[in-house]
């Protein structure tokens, strides 16, 4: 549309003559005057000039494993705002079953002039492979941050919640109702995440039932971040007597649900389930999801400034962890154990 400068003036609160000044980036204008007026502009849905469009300060890769869980189209909603916020221009690549490989979508950015790299839950998050890729990158020039996911041998600023604490939220709470038998449904346990998760569970459970290490591995059963592994791993806690089970995803907690279902036993009547994460939307299933909530917002800005931190000052970030507390969301799936 063309803008009409009485309509931009009236919105703005100034004279046509200084739109006009101000459009045609003419010199002696306030600044806060000029951003009044820019504003006008995009709330009356007229395009900037060209010659007034802010210039990308430059591109950054954003990697994700995959958008199916929404909790990474959450992070990948905060990094960006975040991104674009500070003039940046995020681009975004994600993985997929049989698709192109982290590595390969590494090179794919660098490729096409990104300046920095953000991680989620990627290969820094397993402990199986090897983190030289990181050292590498930061080599040819490309600074980055991982979210979810941590490795000594890489020097670099890593983001992640508490896992530890995320599980005494979840078993103390459960406590708390009488549940006495409560299980864990993990991911692959190569994964740090996993393994933190393990480790706090452990920790509950020895403090609060004072169950050996060993007892409460009894209580783990490791399957797959998706509603089939949940679905599995809850089937086989059912059968070891738990009558509630905290899961690592929320996506777990709905198939630990469909697995009780399926056995007739109500949820949370017969059987108690903790998701994590609090997934956008996960408050209005059936019935409403009590999890563990993962600071995405908190941890995304974090990362971002962390890395454009970096990349103002050139300075590789040394071996450093951010951890952010995670918060208890008490909703419809936990009640107290039925005896």
């Amino acid at each position: 549309m063309t803008a009409r400068l009485s309509d931009i003036a009236a919105q703005a609160g100034v004279s046509e003559a200084t739109v006009s000044r101000v459009l045609n980036d003419r010199p002696g204008v306030a600044v806060a005057t000029r951003d009044a007026v820019l504003a006008a502009l995009d709330v009356l849905g007229y395009e900037r000039p060209v010659k007034l469009r802010k210039r990308s300060a430059g591109l950054v890769g954003l990697i994700m494993p995959e958008l199916d869980n929404p909790i990474f189209p959450a992070f990948a909603q905060v990094i960006c705002q975040v991104l674009i916020q500070n003039g940046w221009t995020p681009l975004l690549a994600t993985q997929a079953p049989g698709g192109a490989t982290e590595d390969e979508l590494t090179e794919l950015l660098v490729e096409r002039g990104a300046d920095g790299m953000v991680f989620v839950s990627g290969l820094h998050a397993d402990t199986t492979a090897d983190m030289k890729r990181y050292a590498l990158l930061r080599g040819r020039g490309v600074p980055h941050v991982m979210i979810n996911g941590y490795s000594p041998d890489v020097k670099g600023t890593f983001v992640s919640p508490d896992d530890r604490e995320a599980m005494r939220l979840a078993v103390a709470h459960l406590a708390d109702l009488g549940h006495e038998r409560i299980g864990l449904a993990l991911g692959q346990e190569r994964f740090v995440p996993v393994q933190r998760k393990a480790e706090g569970f452990r920790k509950s459970n020895a403090e609060l039932f004072g169950l050996s290490s060993t007892d409460a591995d009894d209580l783990i059963e490791y399957s797959l971040y998706t509603l089939e592994g949940g679905h599995a791993a809850a089937a086989a806690l059912i059968d070891r007597g738990c009558t509630a089970i905290v899961c690592a995803s929320d996506l777990m907690a709905l198939g630990a649900i469909r697995a009780a279902r399926e056995r007739d036993l109500p949820v949370p009547g017969a059987l108690s389930v903790v998701g994590y994460d609090d997934s956008p939307l996960i408050a209005f299933t059936d019935p409403p999801l009590t999890t563990v909530r993962q600071p995405v917002r908190a941890m995304g800005e974090a990362a971002v400034r962390a890395l454009l931190d970096e990349m103002s000052g050139g300075t590789p970030a040394p071996n450093r962890e951010f951890v952010f507390h995670p918060e208890l969301v008490v909703r419809g799936s936990t009640a107290p154990r039925r005896r």
